[in-house]
This record gives structure tokens, C-alpha cells and sequence, in this order.
């Protein structure tokens, strides 16, 4: 059982329906086109966070999975949040592992992430974290240029500032930050990590219970968008530091305390060479997931194998690279750093669009069924606008 469409469960879901898992898709919409993916059955739920979730999916345990225990598949934060709070009520009625809950809402914040990476002595830029205005003279102590974004997600945020912003001075970090603070006085500044969005990787893992690497998948990003802060436009598999990250991970995520799924994103430093952390994603699946079951290592798989006791599948490399590509943010990245969208490819790539698939057409034709609706309600409400200012005249 997934929980949250999205191009992060739909992933998930072609994923498992791959090997045959019988998957169900839930989300408060069920008209999102990722609802109409033939690698799952959609459901409707009331709420993807807090006690109307727990109420739903405890009603679909005692009706249509009574006696069946599924395995949760989870995708969005504050999901991870709600679940792990009610971890004891749902233990009976449906196999999910994560970490301690005290890991989980340590790991899920910004600060708690660093303190801790400090502690094991992770490979982590300095950062500051500002509550208030009186935690502003700390930012002068940091080298610029910085990144400004928030603690954790949120959606009052969310809706009027972008994911992350890159600032190269002082005074405009501090003018950044006093407008920011009414709206979410949880902020981290960190030092900038110098590169390309094409030197961001990351490393896919699932732990099983007694903390071994059940599967694990590294890849890098191609383009981000927007470029240098924004969320993975394009990736592809990264088999040259699999080894080195892999390790890292692993020995961050053991000593952290973390079992299940997880995952961590990292920037090579250009001046340096050195791969630096940039965040842990805890407890559920990543944005780009299904990138690795494309690649030859079916994570989401792996983690059912492991939860329901059967035996774990082996990766399957030596494969042409697969590009995993959200279409509209590639190309809009590609045009605004000037160049193609197939030159940052590798050599011999294939394409897998996240969400257009000959295997799969539904989702693709309804995203372009719905761009025509609203383009034609856009230019008939232009039209009658027009007609009716034409008309007062």
C-alpha cells in the first residue's frame, strides 16, 4: 500500500507491479493522473497526514486488507511523521520499519540532521540555525555565498517562497531572512557547496531490521529545477562512486540508528573533490525512486522482499544507463543554462519519462488531457472578457 501519488509513488507502484506485487495507490486526489496508473489500484483516503489518516487506514485494515497485513510504502514527510507517532496502534495491521521515533523526528529536521552529522563527524558544510532575529548576528561567522531554506517542510512556506535560495552576501541574506521569518521562524543557513547541479548524488538504501544493506543504489542528477535549488529535473545511475557512497551512507545510517528506507543526498565540492552531505530522506521512498529499479536495483522491491520474509533480489547491472527524466523541468532547465536537453546525457542512455510510459499511457494522456482543458478554459474566459469589456464600451 502506497501512500501519496505523486510522480514519488507512481514510481513506487510501477516498481513493485514490475514484479508482480499487487499494489494500491492512495491519495486525497483521486483525479491526480498518477491515479490512473494500471500498476496499481487508486483509492481515495481523507488525509495524507495526522488522525483522519490513521482513522482511514485503520478502516481499510479491519475491511479491505482485514487479515492481510500489507506493506506501507510511504512518500511524503509529514506521512512519516503521522505513521511514526502511531506506530504501536498500526504494528498489527500492517508491516512497516522504521527507525526509533526519536531518530525519525531528529533526522526530519534540518538542525537535527546536522548536530548529529557533526557528531559522527560527517562530511557536512557549517550551518546556522535562526528562530528569530536575535539569531542573525551568527550568519556573519559563515562563508558565502549561502544556502537559505527551511528546517523542515511546510506548507505555509511552501506557498510563497521557493524550495531554497542561493545568497551571495550578507545584507541580502539578512533581507532574505527578515522577510522569511514572519511566515516560518525555523530557517538554516548553510554554507554553499560549490558545483553544478550535475555534481548532486545520492544514495538509495533499504536496511533491513538487524541493519544490514538490503539494497542500495547510487545516482547523480543531470539538471535540477530551478538549477541550482531546485528539486531532480533528470538523474541517472552513478556506478562510479557506488562503493564510496554506498559505505558512507551505510555507516551513517547504522550509527544514526536507521533501519528501512532511507536515503542520502550529496554535492561533490568542485574545489576539493570531496563529496559533502547535504540531507537524509527517513522512512520513505525518494522523489526520484523508481530511477534505481530502472537502473537494475529495485529498492521498493528489496524492502517488500524483506518485510514479508522472502528472499532478496539480486541487483541486475551491465545495462545501457536509464535516464529518469519529469520532462517539462528538464527542458525548462536545459533552456535556461542555454544549452540541449540531450547533451548532459550519458553516452549509449536511454530515456524512462517519469511519468509518460508506452506500458503505462493512461497517466501521460490525462497530464496532457488536463493541460487542454485548461488551456481552452484560459482562452474562453479571456475571450468573454474581452467580449464583455467590448460590450461596456
Amino acid at each position: 500500500m502506497v501512500l501519496g501519488a505523486g510522480l514519488n509513488g507512481l514510481g513506487v507502484a510501477r516498481s513493485l507491479a514490475r514484479e508482480k506485487v499487487p499494489v494500491w495507490l492512495l491519495d486525497t486526489d483521486e483525479r491526480r493522473c498518477e491515479m490512473r496508473t494500471n500498476a496499481a489500484t487508486a483509492m481515495k483516503v481523507r488525509s495524507l497526514q495526522g488522525q483522519t489518516l490513521i482513522e482511514d487506514i485503520v478502516e481499510l485494515a479491519a475491511t479491505r486488507f482485514a487479515g492481510s497485513r500489507p506493506v506501507l510504502f510511504l512518500t511524503q514527510e509529514e506521512t512519516v511523521k503521522t505513521i511514526s507517532r502511531h506506530r504501536e496502534q498500526l504494528d498489527a495491521l500492517y508491516r512497516l520499519t522504521l527507525p526509533p521515533e526519536p531518530v525519525v523526528e531528529a533526522l526530519l529536521h534540518k538542525e537535527g540532521f546536522q548536530r548529529l552529522a557533526e557528531k559522527l563527524g560527517s562530511p557536512i558544510p557549517p550551518m546556522v540555525h535562526v528562530r528569530s532575529l536575535a539569531d542573525l548576528p551568527a550568519i556573519e561567522n559563515l562563508r558565502f555565498p549561502v544556502v537559505v531554506k527551511p528546517g523542515e517542510r511546510n506548507a505555509d512556506y511552501g506557498h510563497q517562497f521557493k524550495k531554497a535560495y542561493r545568497v551571495e552576501n550578507l545584507p541580502d541574506a539578512q533581507k532574505l531572512i527578515r522577510t522569511i521569518l514572519p511566515v516560518m521562524p525555523d530557517i538554516v543557513v548553510q554554507e554553499w557547496i560549490e558545483g553544478p547541479d550535475s555534481t548532486i548524488y545520492f544514495c538509495l538504501q533499504y536496511l533491513h531490521p538487524d541493519g544490514h544493506v538490503a539494497a542500495s543504489f547510487t545516482g547523480r542528477k543531470i539538471r535540477s529545477w530551478p538549477p541550482q535549488v531546485g528539486g531532480t529535473a533528470s538523474c541517472v545511475a552513478a556506478a562510479e562512486f557506488h562503493d564510496e557512497l554506498s559505505a558512507i551512507t551505510a555507516q551513517f545510517m547504522h550509527a544514526a540508528g536507521v533501519v528501512g528506507m532511507a536515503s542520502m543526498e550529496y554535492k561533490r565540492d568542485v574545489r576539493s573533490g570531496e563529496f559533502r552531505m547535504v540531507e537524509p530522506t527517513i522512512g520513505r521512498t525518494d522523489y526520484q525512486e523508481e530511477v534505481a529499479t530502472l537502473n537494475g536495483t529495485n529498492v521498493p522491491y528489496a524492502a517488500w522482499c524483506s518485510e514479508v520474509g522472502l528472499p532478496l533480489p539480486r541487483a541486475n547491472g551491465g545495462q545501457k544507463p536509464v535516464v529518469w527524466r519529469v520532462q517539462s523541468e528538464d527542458s525548462q532547465s536545459a533552456a535556461a543554462q542555454g544549452h540541449s536537453g540531450a547533451e548532459a546525457y550519458p553516452a549509449g542512455y536511454q530515456i524512462a519519462d517519469a511519468l509518460w510510459r508506452w506500458s503505462d499511457p493512461v497517466p501521460g494522456l490525462a497530464q496532457s488531457m488536463g493541460r487542454v482543458q485548461r488551456a481552452l478554459y484560459n482562452r474562453t474566459l479571456k475571450l468573454l472578457r474581452g467580449s464583455s469589456a467590448a460590450g461596456s464600451k
